[in-house]
């Protein structure tokens, strides 16, 4: 639990845990906010699109990726993944490979010399993210990871539902 909340005891009210569970949705959205503008300064640092530099790190963060995969990742249309993978690949950071367990697919993987440039920039930001969540005890880094992790797959879903809503109309 962060050093300022208090553990919910039985009998707290509701209205403080409400107002609790409001204060996270405050401190997520802003988070969040911050994480696009922090995305798109570095996008555009390296002069990419901050949506390919996003791509990039989803395709880093599962080793290789389909364009499919990344389609029904992103909601983008399968001619604007294969313009993003273009462009991707234009630039030097990922390589279109043959997929060895099925020779008919292309995969796409991150060039991993190519984005040492982009990791660095990130480097001191993680150094002191890390040095920041390091003053949590293991017991409150297991809800954090649980909270982040359930909240995100909830995001995917919400989104995936938005599409396939888009995708009937």
């Amino acid at each position: 639990m962060p050093r300022n909340a208090k553990p919910r005891k039985a009998g707290d009210s509701s209205s403080t845990h409400r107002d609790l569970v409001e204060r996270v949705g405050v401190a997520v959205r802003k988070m969040g906010a911050q994480s696009v503008i922090t995305s798109r300064t570095i996008a555009d640092r390296f002069g990419l699109h901050t949506t390919d530099l996003e791509v990039l790190d989803l395709i880093f963060l599962r080793e290789q990726a389909t364009a499919g995969e990344l389609a029904d990742a992103t909601g983008l249309t399968s001619g604007s993944v294969t313009a993003l993978i273009d462009r991707l690949t234009s630039a030097g950071y990922v390589q279109r490979c043959a997929d060895p367990d099925d020779r008919r697919k292309v995969v796409v993987r991150v060039q991993h010399s190519a984005i040492e440039p982009i990791k660095a920039a990130y480097a001191v930001t993680q150094r002191r993210m890390f040095a920041l969540w390091s003053t949590f005890s293991s017991r409150e880094l297991e809800v954090i990871a649980d909270f982040l992790s359930r909240s995100t797959d909830l995001a995917v879903e919400r989104c995936q539902e938005i599409q396939q809503k888009r995708r009937q109309r």
